[in-house]
């Protein structure tokens, strides 16, 4: 790479032993560095609160472990620690703490998550830096916060958050050990991995195989030296994210809570099975419709093939067909792949500029080559697995993506500017620029209606900067700055507006998307429309002049912005959601449905949304609720969690997340019972409304379920025996059964 400088990219001397760009730092880079750090905290903070408890099932977690030190170790879904989240336990141990220090409300849940935010951009910026200067740093930054799935996922308590931060950490370390085979910051990375693990299993170690293979071929050091490097490197992997996995297994099963998304409650079964391999090959044991399970759409009172992919279509194991082009398709593009496409030929441009250095990375082509090889290494990865993985995949999961298409685009372009006096490298970046812009005007148009005056704003801009490139670097740099400052508008323009769309709305449920309402989704039930509407017509989303599942009010609510549809049988599957306590206009916390009035289960049998929790309900759930473990129970995670959320009183969720964890077992639910542990069962049928699906698993024309949850077996045991032989009585609208008064 030539070494001229720019006002845009400075680019500065190299320390010849470690090949580390050492400069000082021009007058401009601490107030753009700090501009952008502000600029992302703001657009991760505004209206934060409109989200409600966003993914109540986390939520209702970090209320349980801000309350109970043994449901915060474990990851309980209650203070009573009956059942676990899906998940091991280390996004929730931020929340906790926060909603410890500062009791429990929308903000101190996902202020964490917005401070992940801020801090990935944080240090991505310093990566990029090192090796690329400022300019390409904070291009890298500004890219990264404003991708359309990360302003989403860094407002919302899924543990994607915390798992995008730690993988961009973990690059980071990486290279920092590339710099000089400096053994410390390999073992940095390995103890990055392992937390990862913690957050979200198997995922952590998607890019280890490309990130092992380049330090064992490019550090700088004996070939001996890297493979004891690479093992210390693991053992602190194995040792930061077994320790927990150690205790749990070694705890008595009896004396902790049972390991949530498992069959024989079992943590390694969970890793290995449902929240690991089975999320590749889809055979994935108590799934809520893909791979193995059976059931499908009909255990949740839905049309055939609502669970399929486009056009009811099971493609992709009933998540969404699979293939090259999934991140491109239909809504999942408008989530990340805005500039996925120049990321790619900004890699191959990369790696051909840089490929003249020695393998070793003693230099400053040879760690710029390394640099692409990370981060190009680890997006190529994931975006194989998330392209072709059979079982469960919704949009959202593509937020692992953000840092490393971010990384590319800095360092490409910087690499590029760098050679510009090169027609080969103009004519790449031009032609770069004019794909962004040409794509950008497809995504855009993948929203009807939406802001059609900037579709064709980025396409004209994009091409006129592409077209004007070539001649602005030859007219040196009175023009040039300013058509580069064309072409870096129109790029993320279309990016921009989709951020502004999901900041000024709220998400709740269990799988919600970025940006408007898009046509044609390919990502399964992602957001519960990819496939619903090819079986039911257009599912709506909410947001900003969205509407309920039967073409009810337009609400402030929901997963993205919104348009009305068909209603589904049964009552349909609101996408806004109803956090707890919330009437069923939904407020500014809310997308609105039709006019639901009772407490009965939310979207899909209340898989993905809970129940709405009226006052009459929180008063008889706080009612002598400290004499009780549990103050209720209730089928399936979401639904519990409303009822906790409302009230602050534990709720056992039988069944789990899916009401398919064999958890309790009927016997032992008789025997909390005989206990007096338990004071009310709340049924999932009697509600008085319809538009939620009212009906829940089991049923699909709404009324009095039948079934238990979307699993039957143990969570119908318990139902059926509760009805047989407790009092029934209506509570706000949802049926209760007093678990003290026994008809006979």
């Amino acid at each position: 790479m030539t070494t001229a400088a720019t006002p845009l990219f400075p680019v500065p001397e190299t320390r010849a032993r470690t090949g580390r760009r050492a400069v000082e730092r021009p007058r401009w880079e601490r107030p753009a560095l700090a501009g952008l750090l502000i600029a992302t905290a703001v657009l991760l903070l505004w209206d934060l609160g409109s989200s409600g408890y966003a993914n109540s099932f986390y939520s209702a977690a970090a209320q349980a472990g801000s309350e109970s030190w043994k449901a915060f170790f474990f990851g309980s879904s209650d203070a009573g620690n009956s059942i676990t989240v899906d998940k091991p336990p280390a996004a929730l141990w931020p929340m906790m703490l926060s909603v410890r220090l500062f009791g429990l409300g929308s903000w101190q849940i996902l202020v964490p998550q917005a401070l992940m935010g801020v801090g990935t951009t944080a240090v991505l910026y310093a990566a990029v830096r090192r090796q690329f200067g400022p300019g390409a740093a904070l291009l890298s930054g500004a890219a990264f916060a404003l991708t359309p799935v990360a302003a989403l996922m860094f407002r919302f308590n899924n543990p994607d958050a915390l798992l995008t931060l730690l993988l961009t950490v973990t690059v980071y370390c990486v290279l920092r050990a590339l710099d000089g085979a400096r053994t410390q910051w390999l073992v940095w990375a390995g103890v990055a991995v392992g937390f990862a693990f913690l957050t979200k299993t198997l995922q952590a170690f998607v890019i280890l195989p490309p990130l092992a293979l380049l330090y064992a071929v490019c550090a700088p050091t004996r070939l001996r030296r890297r493979l004891g490097q690479l093992l210390l490197a693991g053992l602190a992997m194995v040792a930061a994210g077994g320790w927990w996995v150690a205790i749990v297994e070694l705890w008595p099963a009896s004396s902790r809570p049972y390991i949530g998304g498992s069959q024989n409650n079992s943590f390694l079964e969970l890793t290995l099975g449902y929240n690991g391999l089975g999320r590749i090959n889809g055979n994935e044991t108590g799934s809520v419709g893909g791979g193995a399970r059976t059931g499908g759409a009909a255990a949740y009172g839905l049309p055939e093939g609502a669970m399929g992919g486009p056009g009811g279509r099971a493609g992709g194991g009933g998540w969404g067909e699979t293939g090259f082009d999934r991140l491109f398709a239909g809504n999942i593009g408008g989530q990340i792949s805005w500039l996925l496409p120049a990321a790619l030929v900004l890699l191959v441009a990369g790696l051909v500029v840089t490929w003249r250095a020695r393998r070793a990375t003693d230099s400053l082509d040879g760690m710029a080559r390394a640099a692409f090889l990370a981060w190009g290494g680890s997006l190529l990865i994931t975006a194989i697995v998330f392209s072709y993985m059979q079982g469960i995949f919704h949009e959202y999961y593509t937020v692992a993506l953000a840092p490393f298409v971010a990384a590319l685009i800095g360092m490409g372009v910087a690499v590029l500017w760098e050679e510009r006096g090169s027609a080969a490298a103009v004519i790449t970046l031009s032609g770069t620029l004019a794909l962004t812009a040409v794509w950008s005007y497809v995504l855009l148009g993948r929203a009807t209606g939406y802001l059609p005056w900037l579709r064709w704003a980025v396409l004209v801009g994009g091409l006129l900067a592409a077209a004007a490139l070539p001649f602005a670097a030859r007219a040196g740099r009175r023009m040039l700055p300013a058509v580069a400052a064309l072409g870096v508008a129109a790029s993320l323009a279309g990016p921009l507006a989709y951020c502004l769309t999901t900041v000024s709305t709220g998400h709740t449920g269990s799988i919600v998307t970025a940006g408007p309402a898009v046509a044609g989704g390919r990502g399964g039930p992602g957001g519960m429309m990819g496939g619903f509407r090819g079986a039911a017509g257009e599912m709506p989303q909410g947001g900003p002049g969205g509407q309920g599942a039967q073409g009810g009010q337009p609400g402030t609510g929901g997963t993205g912005g919104g348009q009305p549809g068909a209603a589904l049988p049964g009552g349909g599957l609101p996408q806004g959601g109803m956090p707890p306590g919330q009437g069923a206009a939904g407020g500014r916390d809310g997308g609105r449905g039709g006019a639901r009035t009772g407490g009965g289960p939310g979207g899909a049998g209340g898989l993905l949304n809970g129940a709405q929790v009226g006052a009459e309900a929180k008063a008889a759930l706080t009612t002598d609720a400290a004499r009780y473990r549990w103050a209720a129970a209730a089928i399936g995670s979401q639904n519990a969690a409303s009822y906790q959320l409302a009230s602050g009183a534990p709720v056992m969720a039988i069944g789990g997340f899916n009401g398919s964890d064999p958890s309790p077992t009927l016997e032992q639910f008789k025997a909390y019972v005989r206990e007096g542990k338990i004071h009310w069962f709340i049924g999932q049928g009697g509600s008085t409304g319809g538009t939620a699906g009212t009906g829940g698993p089991g049923t699909a024309e709404g009324g009095t379920r039948t079934g238990g949850g979307p699993g039957g077996g143990t969570s119908s045991e318990i139902e059926n025996w509760v009805k047989a032989g407790f009092k029934e009585s209506t509570v706000g609208g949802a049926t209760f059964y007093d678990l003290t008064a026994p008809t006979s």
